[in-house]
């Protein structure tokens, strides 16, 4: 199987799949969308369905903690606590450990319990399978047919991506889910055999997946309710349902709503629709244009002002020694775009 077969066949394709005859990119409407969606996390309709079906179960969860916060303990102070938590904790933690690890290895762990640590530092609201198979299919496809979060889709089609689009093939043959598994081997997670993927349709073991998740939730309830009781417990919850609902639409955000929006100077990867924002990059680190630029670094923060939290929790973990080595692209950035390109600004 060539690779480009391979990243073609690996994702679990939509009813109304990726392309049509012309190889145009198939835009379904919301009523397919939802449809499809539902067919997704019917555990009844096929066991296979089960890791769309728990990440469903993590929304559910969280949602009474959500409707506990605004409607029983809520306070202006505990709200600035769920913005933080939200949009910087959470947002940060997603950089650090979906993004620039699981996915990318753009660093590693000096000792696995460093790992285990940082796959925990929040609350669990996605298991990793989802986010990693995927995203390596949306570097190798971005902004074209096959993109499981193809901005050009739509909001709603990159909003409910993650049980549309963006689970493994229940039909690779054994080669290829071998070479499946290579994308997941470092990130800890327990990995089915070949026969487990062929009864439960996923690489990563469920009995792990959801003993997995229910120890974080318990370890996080726990701790937040000796801190601060139910009034804490429930607004941290709730802010890690609004990174669940953010984290979705960055997918159509990040990439310009399927628009050209290329900036001169900010924006230098002109291959794809992504584009460097500010909100998103000072508050987890995903200056996302440069980071399509070197997808493998450490570090996507390279224009002066350009703060990179998830960088800085790196780097510090290889100073404590926790961390065994990075890979940072600054230099490489640098050394390409940092003098030749007009209108580009200065460093830092």
């Amino acid at each position: 199987m060539t690779t480009g077969s391979f990243i073609e066949n690996l994702l679990h394709a939509p009813s109304y799949g990726w392309k049509d005859q012309a190889d145009n990119l198939i835009v379904p409407s919301s009523k397919q969308l939802w449809l499809e969606a539902l067919s997704r996390i019917n555990i009844f309709r096929s066991r296979k369905n089960w890791i769309s079906f728990v990440s469903f179960l993590m929304l559910i969860g969280m949602l009474p903690f959500f409707f506990l916060f605004f409607f029983k303990y809520f306070s202006w102070y505990l709200l600035a606590a769920v913005v933080i938590y939200s949009m910087a904790v959470m947002g940060t933690h997603g950089t650090i450990w979906f993004h620039r690890y699981c996915t990318h290895k753009s660093y590693g762990f000096s000792h696995p319990i460093w790992r285990i640590i940082t796959q925990n530092l929040v609350i669990k609201t996605l298991p990793e399978e989802i986010y990693v198979v995927s995203h390596h299919v949306h570097h190798c496809k971005s902004d074209e047919p096959g993109d499981p979060y193809n901005a050009q889709g739509g909001f709603w089609y990159c909003m409910l991506a993650e049980y549309n689009h963006q689970r493994v093939s229940p039909f690779l043959d054994e080669a290829a889910f071998k070479k499946a598994t290579r994308f997941m081997e470092h990130t800890g997670v327990k990995l089915n055999s070949y026969k487990q993927y062929r009864k439960w349709g996923s690489l990563s073991s469920p009995a792990y997946t959801i003993t997995v998740w229910l120890m974080n939730w318990a370890f996080w309830i726990a701790v937040l309710f000796l801190i601060g009781g139910p009034a804490l417990v429930c607004a941290i919850f709730s802010a890690a349902f609004l990174w669940f609902t953010f984290v979705r639409a960055f997918n159509y955000t990040g990439h310009g709503g399927g628009e050209k929006k290329h900036r001169e100077g900010i924006d230098f990867d002109r291959s794809n629709l992504s584009i460097n924002q500010s909100r998103p990059g000072l508050l987890a680190g995903e200056w996302h244009n440069n980071h399509h630029l070197f997808p493998g670094s450490a570090r996507a923060g390279f224009l002066r002002g350009q703060l990179d939290l998830a960088w800085v929790y790196i780097y510090t973990l290889r100073q404590l020694r926790m961390v065994s080595w990075y890979k940072d692209s600054k230099k490489e950035f640098l050394k390409k775009y940092g003098t030749s390109a007009p209108g580009t600004k200065r460093f830092i």
